[in-house]
């Protein structure tokens, strides 16, 4: 569509707001950064965010800490917890990871074996502040999905915590109000995925030049980041303009 539509695109250009001069609207979707936790030694040289790992593959050691229980950290668990190609690409792979077989062979399409999943490439611990159950908020038709993902990788699930201090053994936490319980959760690597917000220093360079524009999708709102949301947003605003 961008090209029948003959849209002119500019790539790898950072977007100042003297770049913007001249046109009748501005729609700002610049998306999210994560968010920063505060929690003390996340500078350390085993501290990594999720933007770290997809976009610029760093390198992670085979113990990892995921702090953050949402979307974005169970996806980050199912990427680390494969090594090579994922078994969603490639049809026998996931019939045998999942147990499924075919419905003329087998009843239900269950296979007898059942679910034979490949071992983790690591060990992998998801940690959360919340004491709840883990992914609770995820999608109601695909959250069962991704928990029965990461309990087959045998990802452990750690809630209710407050993250004290990062050194080099891991991840230093306790548990309730009281912050009782110090424990230390050994890791070599720490992904940080506990959220985002908004990224909107375009948007207010440009307000703050007196010029209107008109702020959608994550930029907008970056609590429990919703993609149908901004495409709601994106087709009711090009429908004004």
């Amino acid at each position: 569509m961008i090209a029948e539509l003959k849209i002119e695109t500019k790539l790898g250009k950072t977007v100042a707001a003297k770049d913007l001069d001249g046109f009748d609207e501005v729609i700002i979707a610049t998306g999210v950064l994560p968010r920063n936790t505060d929690i003390p030694g996340q500078d350390g040289n085993n501290v990594v965010n999720y933007i770290d790992v997809l976009r610029h593959k760093v390198a992670v050691g085979k113990r990892v800490g995921v702090i953050g229980a949402g979307g974005i950290g169970f996806d980050i668990c199912e990427f680390l917890a494969h090594e090579g190609d994922s078994p969603t690409e490639h049809l026998p792979a996931w019939m045998k990871e999942w147990g499924v077989s075919d419905p003329a062979e087998h009843r239900g399409g269950l296979a007898p074996e059942g679910p034979q999943p490949e071992p983790s490439a690591r060990e992998i611990t998801l940690i959360q502040r919340k004491a709840e159950k883990h992914g609770k908020r995820l999608g109601k038709t695909t959250g069962w999905i991704h928990r029965s993902a990461l309990k087959m990788k045998n990802v452990s699930f750690v809630g209710g915590v407050n993250y004290e201090r990062i050194d080099i053994d891991g991840l230093h936490v306790s548990f309730g109000e009281a912050r009782e319980n110090p424990t230390l959760i050994e890791v070599d690597t720490i992904v940080m995925c506990a959220g985002q917000t908004p990224e909107r220093s375009l948007a207010d360079a440009l307000i703050a030049q007196g010029k209107n524009c008109h702020v959608i999708g994550g930029a907008d709102v970056a609590a429990e980041l919703d993609a149908k949301r901004a495409i709601d947003q994106g087709t009711r605003l090009a429908a004004t303009l």
